[in-house]
């Protein structure tokens, strides 16, 4: 650790004071900003910042920051998964990656550095950490800058062992003092739409970022639950590239469409020899998603005994290869999916009691389409506009029949059939325009929810309607009120009684 730094031995004593300092913080907020003052003047930088997650791992906090020799006011906070934060982007690599980045050569044209504090002199080298909890998750950053070229990672090794050590004296001393803490906690911020590249902005599409955003940076399995066709793929490959095991292997198995003894080999392995027509080694899926994620489809209809084999890899982390009597580890996180009750299954003796309890730890419900009306419009322009320049024809224009249309069917397909139905229309569209006609729905399962009044369901066709004629506008409410027929300061009460926001456009 000391092998590449001047005046090894100094430098070791003054780390060792350090450790010492730090053992002795009273309280929290000087725990920290000790850290930050001992990082700089260990690697001699005129800067060293602290982010750390919030306990629902959505928010990357500003926690400490130590800048021309004396502490800083600490305000800033950004989101875990940085969508839309390009100047944050190394920030994102550190965290996402969960490796140390050192840039002995910091060039302004080529790295965003918006999270660093603007000075006469321009930054020239960084050195950003991943800070590591008692469980091995990553909790934060530290960070360190200088206005000279220099290579400051040479210090990365010492000052993670710093940084992880106060992380878990920070633990302890916010434990301690939990009890007396009376003032309620400030709640975490809600991604908004498009979050994790996943379309919607219903209250529950939200719920479901917000349990995304807690489970993210954390290795627990996941297991996800809903109806047919309500994106349990997506989400998984979502927690998957927004996480820290983005740049390893993403498999998919669906355990539904392999026979036992085939999808036993197929997730396993095999060695030579182990059955007829085995004339080699050959590793299986948890091997190739070794350092990744496995998601596993369809967990439900997984025969019995595979359950119990799966089951050992989820408690020991080894897997044994058919033909073999060797076990080797593996690391791999496992996000399973089904539409269905597996408390159900449990209870009639087809899914192992174990196995769902250890499977469940975390569990994320996707809502039906039926439930999230609001984000019909939202999915639907999308799939046209994917159709569309998969096509390579222009964009089609859609009539209020076409969406009033939609509004009213229930979707037992949930997304995957609003998306077949859609990209069939715009197969069918010759004019440029949708029509209710280019869309097969059944009528008989047209949505009839005896909860809505009349009032009621005209307000959401008329609030489909208002969002998409703003939408062909741009935003533009002069011209969506002139569209329609409507003076703009009628246009802006709907908009307002309707709860229509920029955000929907």
């Amino acid at each position: 650790m000391f092998a590449q730094v001047p005046q090894p031995l100094r430098y070791a004593e003054t780390l060792l004071e350090c450790f010492a300092s730090l053992a002795r913080a009273a309280d929290a907020d000087s725990l920290l900003g000790r850290l930050v003052e001992a990082s700089a003047q260990l690697c001699g930088c005129e800067l060293s910042q602290l982010y750390l997650l919030d306990d629902t791992h959505t928010r990357l906090m500003l926690s400490a920051a130590w800048h021309d020799g004396r502490l800083q006011p600490c305000e800033a906070s950004l989101s875990s998964d940085f969508d839309g934060y390009d100047s944050e982007q190394l920030l994102q690599y550190c965290l996402r990656q969960n490796q140390v980045l050192s840039l002995a050569e910091l060039e302004p044209g080529l790295h965003e550095t918006g999270f660093l504090p603007e000075t006469a002199y321009p930054w020239r080298s960084l050195l950003c950490i991943p800070l590591h909890d008692e469980q091995g998750h990553v909790s934060g950053l530290l960070l360190a800058a200088a206005q000279s070229s220099r290579d400051l990672g040479v210090f990365a090794d010492s000052l993670g062992r710093l940084g992880a050590f106060v992380v878990a004296q920070h633990h302890l001393l916010l434990r301690l003092r939990a009890p007396r803490d009376e003032a309620p906690s400030q709640p975490a911020a809600q991604p908004g739409g498009n979050a994790y590249g996943l379309i919607g902005d219903s209250a529950s599409m939200r719920a479901v970022y917000q349990l995304i955003g807690k489970v993210l940076h954390s290795p627990v399995n996941v297991l996800l639950t809903g109806e047919t066709g309500t994106g349990k793929e997506l989400v998984a490959r979502a927690i998957h590239d927004c996480g820290p095991r983005r740049s390893k292997p993403f498999v998919v198995q669906n355990c539904a469409s392999l026979p036992e003894h085939l999808l036993e080999s197929e997730l396993f392995g095999y060695r030579k020899g182990a059955f007829t027509g085995a004339d080699r080694d050959r590793p299986g899926l948890f091997d190739a998603a070794n350092g990744g994620t496995l998601f596993l489809d369809e967990i439900g209809d997984m025969p019995l005994p595979l359950q119990a084999k799966l089951l050992r890899v989820l408690q020991e982390g080894e897997v044994r290869p058919l033909g073999s009597s060797e076990t080797h580890k593996v690391d791999v996180r496992i996000v399973a999916a089904t539409h269905r009750d597996l408390h159900t299954l449990t209870e009639e003796g087809q899914f192992r009691e174990d196995l769902f309890y250890r499977l469940s730890h975390f569990p994320i419900e996707l809502p039906p389409l039926r439930e999230r009306e609001e984000d019909i419009l939202h999915l639907a322009r999308h799939f046209a506009d994917k159709a569309c320049a998969f096509l390579q024809r222009d964009f089609c224009r859609w009539s209020d029949a076409a969406l009033e249309h939609l509004a009213g069917y229930a979707f037992p397909g949930n997304v995957r059939e609003l998306k077949g139905l859609v990209e069939r229309a715009v197969l069918l569209c010759e004019g440029g325009e949708l029509l209710p006609e280019h869309f097969s729905l059944r009528q008989e399962l047209i949505a009839t929810d005896c909860s809505l009044n009349l009032r009621e369901r005209l307000e959401r066709v008329e609030r489909n309607l208002l969002v998409d004629c703003l939408r062909k506008n741009r935003g533009n409410q002069t011209s969506a009120a002139q569209e329609l027929g409507l003076p703009r300061r009628t246009l802006l009460y709907r908009m307002q009684r309707l709860r229509i926001s920029p955000a929907d456009l």
